[in-house]
């Protein structure tokens, strides 16, 4: 029996020993706190591995809540903590510290952060646990970091990119507008506050909250409004108002307002839904973004990196402020585009405010050097906030210059013709020189075309018309007649040949050119409509331009390009026609100016080549009656580049000639450069 009783207390013994004895080495207590360091395990350092003295200098919440605030506001990551081993004669004394050299490396949102310090185990007993314990402070979170001193986030803002044009003409540019305020010493009658409410289109109670805010001194200019740089009007205007002025101011600038409206888009205030969206992308709700044209396409280039800073403010009367990680600001790209803004805007100025759509592209190399939509919004008013008055003009306005025309696809007329003869030519069912009889201002195959006939603009054509004569006289009956002999399926791919029914490969999203609705045609009169650009079929302006461009290169077309730094003369398509039939179509779209219907561009210092084209809307696509004039065109001395132009409801105006007198206007400036 007193056997058992002293194995009993023998074990007793044991097992009280062993609940104050030491658990483990230093090395191995550190090894288990750097783990849950790394892994941000804060509760359980604090609680189960920090040394009494610390505890008693921190509380929880200046350990655990603090470091994982600042995780989450500094976007800390990829904490990897390590330390210098020991020699393996190291010996630890129980009434000594012991010092570990450790390293620590972080990400944070403002760049990486890395600094060494010794780190410093205790030998204690806590509750029941003699064990080795962290001495702790916050210079473990941050080297510099001091107890009372406070860590915040520096921001700076980068320099949206501009937009420039081939010639480094400033399109979209970090330029100055003008603040529009009133400094309210000066600003004290009430007529003159209803004044400028009118004239900046605000309300009177608008005025009064940006006057009343707490900062405002009665000797101190109070913003109150924004004015373009050229909208001197309205300059003027304020200047007459007592205590009214302005100032200038940094501002998004678009030199060359609604000429280039529509393709250079503008920048607004960041909606709370793209907010939403892109706040991991370092955007904040003061922010600006593209909203539409190239502002809104370019955005990812345009608009830069914030610039980052975490700092420590020191306790104490100086403030100073350490730098503990930064990544400095990095501005958007310049872009330089391959538009040249001058011909653009005389392009846009001839149509004089017409509603239509004109592209430019140089023939060799594919670059578009005009992309028009007219008429069009000035971007200028947009980036400023535009009135809801102003806002209700433009959309009541029936020319509809809010409408991106250059986007979109339209029924070309006769402007198809010198593809449906390329076409035509090159299957070896056309041969140019060959006439044919042609009587009367209507034809139809035989009968079983029913009422359908196909109608020419011009029956006193002298016989037989040949192809030059079918393009003077633009002849509908002859490319009808033609394409029935080259068939269905020759004009379907030949004119997939020149791109239709594919996505156009530009820098922008614009509307495919369709053959027709299914992309096939299903009966004689149709593939009749569809080689004089009628029935279904639809292109869009750009892709217009560029199919002009074989007639010039014996064959081969472009991908349109918009960048300058993009590779010229990328090959979209080749082999579209011979040499020899591209002269003779050049020859003829010479002859449409000099002896056809295009009159207006037989300048005499310019020598135009072209072809008109007239389109009849039709159904659901527009008001029965409406036609849109097209002149697509190049100067046959020099073609430096192509010109397409479509003019809608042309009725009135005696048919495409007209696009042609707008059209050579464009070509006689430049000529005479």
């Amino acid at each position: 029996m007193a056997k058992k009783l002293a194995i009993v207390l023998a074990l007793a013994f044991l097992v009280l020993l062993a609940g104050c004895q030491q658990e483990a080495s230093p090395e191995e207590r550190l090894q288990a706190y750097i783990e849950q360091w790394n892994n941000g395990e804060f509760s359980e350092m604090y609680s189960s591995y920090l040394n009494q003295g610390t505890k008693e200098a921190y509380a929880s919440e200046d350990f655990v809540e603090r470091q994982q605030k600042l995780y989450e506001d500094l976007a800390i990551e990829n904490v990897e903590v390590t330390y210098t081993e020991p020699g393996e004669d190291a010996e630890w004394d129980t009434e000594n510290p012991a010092d570990f050299p450790i390293q620590v490396k972080m990400d944070t949102m403002a760049g990486p952060v890395e600094f060494e310090k010794t780190m410093t185990l205790l030998f204690e007993t806590q509750e029941d646990t003699e064990d080795w314990f962290v001495e702790w402070d916050p210079s473990f979170i941050f080297e510099q970091l001091e107890t009372g001193d406070e860590v915040r986030v520096s921001t700076t803002d980068a320099e949206r990119g501009e937009i420039l044009d081939r010639n480094e003409q400033p399109i979209a540019i970090n330029g100055t507008g003008y603040n529009i305020g009133v400094v309210p010493g000066n600003f004290t009658e009430e007529s003159a506050k209803e004044e400028l409410a009118e004239i900046l289109e605000i309300s009177v109670a608008a005025i009064d909250e940006k006057m009343g805010q707490s900062w405002v001194q009665e000797d101190q200019f109070v913003p109150i409004s924004k004015a373009a740089k050229n909208d001197t009007e309205l300059l003027e205007k304020v200047e007459a108002i007592p205590g009214a002025t302005y100032q200038e101011t940094a501002m998004r600038e678009y030199p060359y307002g609604e000429a280039l409206g529509h393709l250079s888009g503008y920048i607004g205030p960041i909606t709370a839904e793209k907010l939403e969206e892109l706040e991991d992308q370092g955007y904040t709700s003061t922010d600006s973004i593209g909203r539409r044209g190239l502002e809104q396409t370019l955005e990812d280039r345009l608009h830069g990196t914030k610039g980052l800073k975490i700092l420590i403010k020191k306790q104490g009367d100086n403030g100073e402020e350490l730098t503990i990680a930064e990544t400095p600001a990095e501005n958007g790209e310049t872009v330089v585009l391959t538009i040249d803004a001058e011909l653009q805007k005389s392009t846009f100025d001839s149509m004089e405010g017409e509603a239509g759509t004109s592209a430019a592209v140089d023939p060799e190399t594919g670059e578009t050097l005009a992309l028009v939509s007219s008429p069009a919004y000035d971007p200028n008013e947009y980036m400023l906030g535009i009135s809801e008055s102003r806002f209700k003009e433009l959309s009541e306005d029936p020319l509809n210059p809010l409408f991106n025309r250059f986007g979109a696809a339209y029924a070309p007329g006769s402007t198809i013709k010198p593809v449906t003869a390329a076409i035509g030519m090159e299957a070896g069912t056309l041969d140019p020189a060959e006439g044919l009889q042609i009587d009367g201002a209507t034809w139809q195959k035989d009968s079983s075309w029913g009422d359908y006939r196909v109608t020419r603009l011009h029956p006193e054509a002298p016989n037989p018309i040949n192809l030059n004569k079918a393009l003077v006289y633009s002849d509908n009956i002859y490319f009808a007649r033609q394409a029935l002999q080259m068939g269905n399926e020759a004009l379907v791919s030949g004119l997939q040949s020149y791109g239709f029914g594919e996505e156009i490969p530009f820098a922008l999203e614009l509307q495919s050119s369709q053959i027709s609705n299914e992309g096939a045609l299903g009966s004689e009169g149709q593939l009749a409509d569809t080689s004089f650009g009628q029935g279904q079929m639809l292109t869009n302006i750009l892709h217009l331009a560029s199919m002009y461009e074989p007639f010039l290169t014996d064959g081969i077309m472009y991908k349109p390009l918009l960048f300058m730094d993009e590779e010229k003369s990328q090959v979209w398509k080749e082999g579209l026609l011979s040499a020899e039939s591209a002269e003779t179509l050049r020859s003829g779209m010479r002859n449409v100016v000099v002896d056809g219907y295009a009159q207006s561009a037989n300048s005499p210092s310019v020598k135009i080549a072209g072809k008109t084209g007239t389109a009849e809307l039709k159904g659901a696509i527009g008001d029965e009656g409406q036609e849109n004039g097209f002149f697509v065109a190049y100067d046959s001395e020099s073609p430096d580049f192509i010109l397409a132009m479509m003019i809608e409801s042309i009725e009135d105006n005696d048919g495409s000639d007209y696009v042609a007198g707008f059209a050579a206007q464009v070509f006689e400036e430049y000529g005479a450069e």
